[in-house]
């Protein structure tokens, strides 16, 4: 590298050295603001990188190291104008020399250079130098640094493959995927089973020496090696980038390549061992390695192969199940239950059974499990995989064929029992030491539910037995403390506490019913805990005036649903015994009194509960779901419903009078409202079963929802209105109004609802934008309502053949987006974190709105320009204007936002090309850059809605083109304006054509037919420019040289047969030339040859 002279720079360097210290060191935020704006200046100066070097030969302070070390990491990163190869080259040799002479540096600046060698090294793998990969040397750069004697010279060449491989292995946003995954593919084959090796090798002589791990180098070695391995084994493979949350589905693809390693016990014994002979804060990781070779993909053995490693693996875990020492450490403890949840989800029951000492191992998994249950209060986290284990378990019973007993059915209920009563146990510690109560969590609680309706279910007759001796002494007790007069609160709290852990399993339980592997005695114990839970609920209602629990009425609320699913419907025998059961204890002699239960609890919370969020809504859900019936439409469960009083009470009574929820004087904040959807939907479908074309039925049905809008015109139509009132009931309206439309999907239905409310109410809605375009709270209810009354759902948007109605609804759809956009445009910059809320959550909704009307079928557009009405001109320019205020980045990091702007934009690429034909320049640009990054986003819908969209353009594009070349009339302005458009940027097409093939080419490819649709077109309209001749022989080159012949051939049949326009059989058969032309390139990468065997891997 061609340094500049430093003497210069010597005063320059102590001002750096300052800001240094400023930066890291002072504690006055204006400071440290002014250092940090000079250190960004001077990372962007010219003479950036002579400076790095002078501060880390010179520098005397490590902060002015690590900025050194940090400013040639983002040199080395840029895209635009990147540093030439032999500058990297000499910054790769002069980092490696750096620490190697010194190799005490402090341990943030020994990581920054690593960090350094490993980002130079990821972005040049591909770089040559005389037919040389330059960069690929790494196991030679870092053997010098294993061969010094020194254990800080080891702890470092260790660091630098460990970093490096997790380096290689993460994805980064300024890069493309396609090149992350060539180059992390390439190094899987070239390096990565070495490095694993070389780590196992060293792994394998530091247990053989007497190491002194309290000395903490030598702690420190062995620490980066277990961190190595990690990396090595926790490698995305296949670049199925599993993310952390489906951990306990994880299967590690390792290459057929590494199978000599796996097939060899001595690397599996290797780190049982290490784990019995290092300290516990060092065996964690040990674990962590172990979960991944737990993991390693089944079709890496044969049977055979995989018994083996089977047995030494429940061998391993045996050991440390019979030398418990270091698991009462957390971090052990959480990977070792991992471990075991792993042995169940790559493994088969089947398998499992006939290793050697299974009963053994199954003693004391189980002995472990019930330990760790009632130790409730330890590593609450790690629970998870220890019920995931035994659910799996569980699950397996009907299918296992292996003659040797699999003992489930001894140590499965003795599971069950002590998840149990380790809960009911916590309640009194809870409440007497005032921690923090699970109950709480109820995405934890509703995880392991799940798990334990899958456990309990297995040998349910002593699931059950234990249930209603448990439930028997709660109750028993509880109802004891109510009818004393001096028994004291807490008891009584510690009871419901009790109760409520019952209630929520017993409904978990029951919902773990399977159709197929249920018998009529189990329905008959379903039906001994159904009417205890009923009884309770009978007893805490009663009470509901003075006083009630809220954790309690969840509980309930939870049964309830899982009851629904199970029992209610048409689709359940009514035969089944727990309908006899319920007759014979409680009378309910029928579904229908079952299901006015049912609504009788819904209506007693919406009474006593009202101003309980949670309740509610989770109330009004269950209302919701009644409501559905199965199969739509209504069946006889629904029928059944709408014929109770109850229901007809609601009908007929939805005001705040009987629903407190509905008041809007008593409303924490608006948002608060969003339950009375749900509740206004369910109402709508129960309506709707036999409203027909009764006018006066649906009227009478309205008139709480007429009055409210009558208040809200007469609030309106005064200057001294009380602004927050008159925001809360129209919120509230709209709120309603958008659940009942939402389950009008019949036009008889939505006709009466449309005929009510336009054009009688739809200036107050128009007004309410006007007012209060500036608060969201306020205009999204407002929005969304728009949109749903546009959206023509099951077709019920079909007006007569004499009415202008189609067309007055668009005008007003038009009339409020042009408001709306035009108004919050005038908000100016919104700070980033509310930008959402405040704008780019309307703007989306008016996207949906857009897209719904433009594709409804229902209104023809032409009439608009032939009359001269700008109804529609209106519209598509206020999309534009409200486009052009939105980053490309917001378009994308807003998955709604996302969505609705790419589906509106499908539709008008689809229907209105003219108008799409007639933007100016900067506008097409920045739809055509949109359309260009959402071809690679994450979200399926997004990139399919890309490839729709780009298609109609090009076909658009391609037609224009042909014609143009034939003797026609002069074309429309417009039209030459879009091809001139395209003439001066060329790039933009050639960018989607090139980004199209390489993600059929080197990515996983979720939606290949909708790729292929645009681009035959984007290869049609690039042929005459050379481009993709010169892209298909760039594809080509890239490829070693044995190869090089079959992919060109790859891309001669893509091409046969095909002729040059683009009618649809022409189309159909590029389609499935693509899909030959797909599998044939993924064949000949595949065996590709960086190493042996290099991607001889099955999924």
């Amino acid at each position: 590298m061609k340094w500049r002279k430093m003497a210069d720079h010597v005063q320059g360097l102590a001002q750096l050295e300052i800001l240094c210290k400023q930066l890291y060191e002072t504690t006055d935020t204006a400071v440290r603001h002014q250092a940090e704006k000079a250190l960004v200046e001077f990372t962007n100066s010219t003479d950036c990188l002579s400076k790095c070097q002078l501060l880390l030969e010179r520098g005397s302070s490590s902060y002015s190291q690590l900025l050194a070390a940090t400013c040639l990491s983002k040199l080395v990163s840029r895209t635009g104008n990147p540093l030439p190869l032999e500058q990297r080259i000499d910054i790769r040799n002069y980092v490696l020399n750096y620490l190697a002479t010194r190799p005490k540096l402090a341990a943030f600046v020994t990581q920054a250079l690593i960090q350094l060698y490993a980002r130079i090294t990821k972005l040049g793998w591909f770089d040559c130098q005389k037919d040389d990969y330059v960069f690929r040397n790494v196991i030679a750069d870092v053997t010098r640094f294993l061969q010094q004697d020194s254990v800080e010279h080891c702890i470092i060449g260790v660091t630098i493959l460990s970093q490096l491989t997790n380096e290689i292995n993460q994805a980064d946003t300024t890069h493309p995927l396609t090149k992350h995954r060539k180059i992390a593919s390439s190094f899987r084959d070239s390096s990565l089973f070495d490095i694993f090796t070389l780590s196992c090798n060293l792994l394998k002589q530091a247990s053989g020496k007497n190491l002194n791990l309290n000395d903490e180098s030598q702690h420190g070695l062995l620490m980066q090696l277990l961190k190595l391995s990690y990396n090595c084994l926790n490698y995305d493979f296949i670049g199925t980038s599993t993310d952390e949350s489906s951990d306990d589905l994880c299967t590690v693809q390792i290459p057929t390549s590494w199978r000599s390693a796996f097939l060899d016990s001595s690397t599996l014994q290797l780190f049982f061992n290490l784990y019995h002979s290092i300290p516990p804060s060092l065996s964690p990781l040990v674990l962590s390695c172990l979960v991944q070779i737990a993991s390693v993909r089944r079709s890496l053995f044969n049977n055979a192969e995989r018994a083996k490693f089977l047995s030494h693996l429940v061998d391993g875990v045996k050991r440390i199940l019979a030398n418990p020492q270091c698991l009462p450490d957390p971090n052990n403890y959480h990977e070792f239950c991992r471990l075991l949840a792993r042995l169940k989800s790559n493994y088969q029951l089947g398998e499992l059974v006939k290793v050697e000492n299974y009963p053994e191992v199954i003693r004391l998994i189980a002995n472990f499990t019930v330990t760790s249950l009632q130790h409730w209060e330890f590593a609450p986290n790690s629970v998870h995989y220890l019920l995931s284990l035994w659910q799996r378990l569980a699950a397996s019973v009907p299918y296992v064929k292996a003659t040797e007993p699999h003992l489930l059915e001894t140590y499965t209920p003795e599971v069950t029992k002590a998840y149990i009563t380790s809960r009911l146990e916590s309640v009194h510690v809870i409440l007497r030491d005032g921690l923090e109560d699970p109950l709480d969590d109820a995405g934890l609680v509703q995880q392991q539910l799940d798990q334990l309706s899958t456990i309990g279910r297995c040998e349910y007759e002593k699931t059950c037995a234990l249930l209603v001796q448990l439930f028997d002494q709660a109750a028993q007790s509880y109802q004891e403390l109510l009818q004393s007069t001096n028994a004291s609160p807490a008891e009584a709290t510690v009871q419901e506490g009790r109760l409520t852990w019952l209630v929520y399993i017993i409904g978990a339980v029951i919902g773990g019913r399977v159709s197929f592997a249920s018998t009529d005695e189990q329905d008959a114990m379903d039906g001994e805990l159904v009417c205890r839970v009923l009884q309770l609920m009978n007893l805490t209602d009663s009470r509901l005036a003075q006083a009630g629990n809220e954790r309690l009425e969840l509980a309930m609320l939870s049964f309830f649903e899982q009851f629904r699913k199970i029992y209610i419907g048409d689709q359940v025998q009514k035969s089944s015994k727990l309908y006899r059961r319920l007759s014979d204890v409680l009378g309910l002699n029928d579904e229908t009194m079952v299901l006015s239960v049912f609504i009788g609890k819904i209506i007693t919370n919406l009474k006593y509960w009202g101003q309980c969020e949670p309740i509610t809504s989770k109330t009004l859900q269950l209302l919701n779901d009644l409501s559905l019936g199965y199969p739509l439409p209504p069946g006889l469960s629904v029928r059944k419903l709408v014929k109770l009083t109850a229901v007809q009470f609601m009908l007929n009574n939805h005001t705040s009078e009987h629903f407190s929820f509905l008041g809007v004087n008593n409303q924490s904040n608006l948002s608060d409202m969003r339950c009375r959807t749900t509740f206004y939907t369910a109402l709508g479908r129960l309506l709707m079963v036999d409203l027909g074309e009764d006018e006066d039925q649906f009227e009478q049905f309205m008139l709480p929802l007429t009055a409210a809008f009558e208040t809200v015109a007469q609030m309106l139509s005064t200057n001294t209105f009380n602004e927050q009132e008159a925001k809360r009931t129209l919120v509230g309206l709209v709120r309603d109004l958008r659940g009942i439309a939402f389950a009008f999907n019949a036009k008889t239905s939505f006709m009466m609802l449309f005929d009510w409310i336009y054009p009688a109410y739809m200036p107050i809605l128009q007004r309410a934008i006007e007012l209060w375009y500036h608060d969201p709270a306020c205009t999204t209810p407002v929005l969304k309502l728009m949109a749903e009354l546009v959206h023509n759902r099951s077709q019920r948007l079909q007006f007569d053949v004499s009415s202008p109605n189609g067309i007055l609804l668009f005008r007003e759809t038009s009339k409020m987006i042009t408001t709306y956009g035009n108004r919050i445009l005038t908000l100016g910059e919104v700070p980033k974190d509310q930008v959402y809320g405040v704008k780019l959550k309307g703007v989306s909704v008016c996207f949906a709105m857009l897209k719904a009307v433009l594709s409804g079928n229902y209104v023809n557009f032409g009439v608009f320009r032939l009359y001269g009405d700008d109804a529609l001109d209106n519209a598509l320019q206020t999309f534009i204007k409200l486009l052009l205020s939105i980053p490309h980045s917001d378009l994308l990091d807003y998955p709604k936002l996302s969505q609705s702007f790419y589906s509106l934009l499908e539709v008008l690429t689809q229907d209105h090309m003219n108008f799409f034909a007639s933007l100016e320049p900067h506008v097409a640009v920045y739809i055509l850059s949109s359309i260009s990054e959402g071809l690679t986003a994450l979200d399926t819908m997004v990139c399919t809605g890309c490839c729709s969209s780009l298609d109609h353009i090009v076909t658009y594009l391609f037609k224009q083109l042909t014609r143009s070349t034939k003797k026609r009339p002069a074309s429309m302005a417009t039209d030459d304006r879009f091809l001139h458009i395209m003439r001066q940027h060329p790039e933009m097409i050639q960018q989607m054509l090139s980004t199209v093939l390489n993600i059929i080419i080197f990515e996983d490819c979720r939606n290949q037919w909708s790729m292929s649709r645009p681009l035959l077109g984007l290869i049609l309209l690039n042929e005459k420019v050379q481009y993709f001749a010169d892209l298909r022989n760039s594809i080509v080159n890239s490829q070693p040289p044995e190869k090089q012949q079959a992919m060109h051939l790859c891309f001669e049949n893509l091409m046969e047969g095909i002729e040059r326009n683009l009618l649809t059989k022409n189309r159909d058969r590029f389609t499935q030339n693509l899909s030959v032309f797909r599998r044939e390139v993924n064949d000949s990468m595949k065996n590709s040859t960086y190493g042996v065997n290099s991607n001889d891997m099955m999924s």
